[in-house]
């Protein structure tokens, strides 16, 4: 029998969209986001953020003094959460958002992962990390930092000393992946099946691997397919990107946002 997941109903176009890892450094993809934001409000039914929009979020008492580009950030989803649903989902950068923060822009709590039934029939929707396990090192953090007593004695640090720790934390996550082979930061084949097994459905949607792209695999018999999300980095010279998919009655598109030259 598939697994018990709550399934969100949308109709019309829905938007979703990850790894935009906003921060104080990024002005162009900040922009680009907050644009992306007003367009969404116009022209979708629904937006769905399935993790990693900040590159770093440590609690949700960022808000009490936020910088000018949080700042921004909380404006544009509140603006937005103002005439479409937006919902927010936790990846491995940002999985402190709270209830604090949703209440601050006015959006929803994506469960993690989400059934998400639209136009074009039903998705799994997550934010993609927890199907890398080839990476076992990468698990086992993960494990750890989802656990409520290591959160709850994380949260209980000064924020000054949570940022410093986020910082050293995306150092050392960035020295590790250039010695890992790329094929162990990428999902786990046996992983993406287990998982459409276990919820009855044959299409997933996930980001987190920076690896856009549309991939079709047969199971059990059925074509399944599995879209991954684009990250987001204006500000890159050398490789400025950034995109979304929008699912309408006629399937899931990719979409780019084109830099300006």
């Amino acid at each position: 029998m598939p697994g018990s997941l709550i399934t969100l109903t949308f109709n019309g176009p829905v938007w979703v969209a990850s790894d935009m890892h906003l921060g104080p450094n990024g002005p162009a993809t900040l922009e680009a986001f907050l644009a992306f934001l007003q367009g969404a409000a116009e022209g979708a039914s629904a937006l769905l953020l399935p993790g990693d929009v900040f590159d770093a979020w440590v609690g949700d008492d960022e808000l009490d003094a936020p910088a000018p580009w949080l700042q921004e950030v909380v404006a544009g989803l509140r603006a937005a959460g103002a005439r479409i649903p937006v919902y927010l989902a936790g990846g491995n950068r940002d999985f402190l958002m709270g209830g604090r923060l949703a209440e601050a822009t006015g959006t929803h709590r994506l469960p993690a992962p989400a059934l998400i039934a639209t136009d074009a029939g039903k998705f799994l929707l997550s934010h993609g990390d927890e199907l890398c396990t080839d990476d076992v090192e990468y698990q086992q953090f993960r494990a750890m930092v989802r656990d409520p007593q290591w959160q709850a004695q994380f949260l209980a640090q000064p924020l000054a000393a949570r940022q410093a720790m986020a910082r050293q934390l995306r150092e050392r996550s960035m020295a590790e992946k250039s010695r890992k082979a790329a094929d162990i930061m990428d999902v786990n084949q046996q992983a993406v099946e287990a998982a459409l097994r276990a919820h009855g459905v044959t299409r997933m949607i996930h980001g987190h691997t920076h690896r856009p792209g549309r991939d079709v695999f047969e199971m059990d018999g059925r074509r399944c397919e599995r879209w991954v999300l684009p990250d987001w980095d204006l500000d890159d010279p050398a490789d400025p990107r950034g995109g979304w998919l929008e699912i309408d009655r006629d399937g899931p598109a990719y979409h780019d946002i084109a830099p300006e030259r």
